[in-house]
């Protein structure tokens, strides 16, 4: 098995971002979040504070604080030794056996709200129109097995993947994704575990993150309050316009441990979330046209 080299910097992901205000489904009892991936908070739940990508930033889920500067700053933590991956067939095109929850997109669903109807039992759209931004009935379907994120450069999609009533209450657990992108230059999408509490110092995992002329990376956020605009980041080395499968392993309180393809390639012991979180996705309006292609999703309780 080839070795990667885990590549771990301490950033202010708020300079760098692609500013993806989140705001709960309509219908759910969850209160509207803040913001993922800012200290900025939203003015309202209907209508957040957005702004448009940095020309170098990366795929974070929230408005950006202009006055916050990105520093870097080497680890010295040695790279953990590589341990079995929490669930298997990584490169297959079918989600994993022993599942919790786990959606393949196997059925044909247009868009124009035939996906999220199709899919009710597995995807939780933002509604159509949040914040101006979020448009996700006219840009997401299911074809060939796939769901497919139709970027135009004016709608954005987000949703969270689970039940209606399963989605907010993940307390630990294995969570895969396998996708690629093509096209979508200058856009990009923050794949994330959110607080469900929307306290963002409840933590916030992001995994993977990027703008997709970029690599997909892991930002692992601070917990202390008043700094959770720093993260651990963690570069895949890898092109977002391959197929690859991205495991978070989450043990509240323990470690959150990171996974490409079924490989470790870091493990982090700090800022470790015990709360509920639910799993997400953002893809913002803006950039190049292109698709992204999400062959399944997967999550597991521990």
């Amino acid at each position: 098995m080839i070795k990667r080299v885990m590549t771990v910097v301490v950033v202010a992901a708020g300079a760098a971002a692609l500013a993806l205000a989140t705001v709960a489904p309509a219908g759910s009892s969850e209160p509207a979040p803040g913001t993922a991936g800012s200290s900025v908070q939203s003015a309202t739940p209907s209508a957040p504070t957005t702004k448009q990508p940095s020309a170098t930033g990366s795929a974070a889920s929230a408005p950006v604080d202009e006055s916050t500067t990105k520093a870097t700053a080497p680890s010295t933590t040695a790279e953990p030794e590589a341990t079995a991956p929490p669930i298997a067939n990584y490169h297959t095109t079918n989600p994993p056996a022993g599942a919790t929850f786990a959606e393949g997109f196997d059925t044909p669903a247009a868009a124009g709200g035939a996906f999220a109807a199709t899919y009710a039992n597995a995807w939780q759209p933002y509604p159509d129109a949040t914040g101006g931004k979020y448009w996700s009935s006219l840009i997401t379907s299911a074809h060939d097995g796939v769901m497919d994120v139709a970027m135009d450069g004016t709608h954005g999609a987000a949703g969270t993947f689970g039940t209606p009533t399963g989605a907010w209450s993940h307390v630990g657990g294995t969570f895969s994704i396998r996708a690629k992108a093509s096209g979508g230059a200058a856009n990009g999408v923050a794949v994330m575990l959110w607080p469900t509490s929307n306290v963002r110092a409840d933590g916030e995992l992001n995994y993977p993150e990027g703008q997709f002329d970029g690599r997909p990376t892991v930002f692992h956020h601070s917990m202390v309050p008043g700094h959770e605009d720093k993260a651990k980041s963690i570069d895949t080395h890898v092109s977002w316009h391959g197929w690859h499968t991205y495991t978070t392993d989450w043990v509240p309180g323990q470690y959150v441990k990171y996974y490409l393809d079924g490989e470790l390639i870091g493990t982090v012991t700090e800022n470790v979330p015990t709360t509920p979180h639910r799993y997400m996705f953002q893809v913002g309006n803006w950039g190049q046209p292109g698709h992204l292609l999400i062959d399944w999703v997967a999550t597991t309780t521990h």
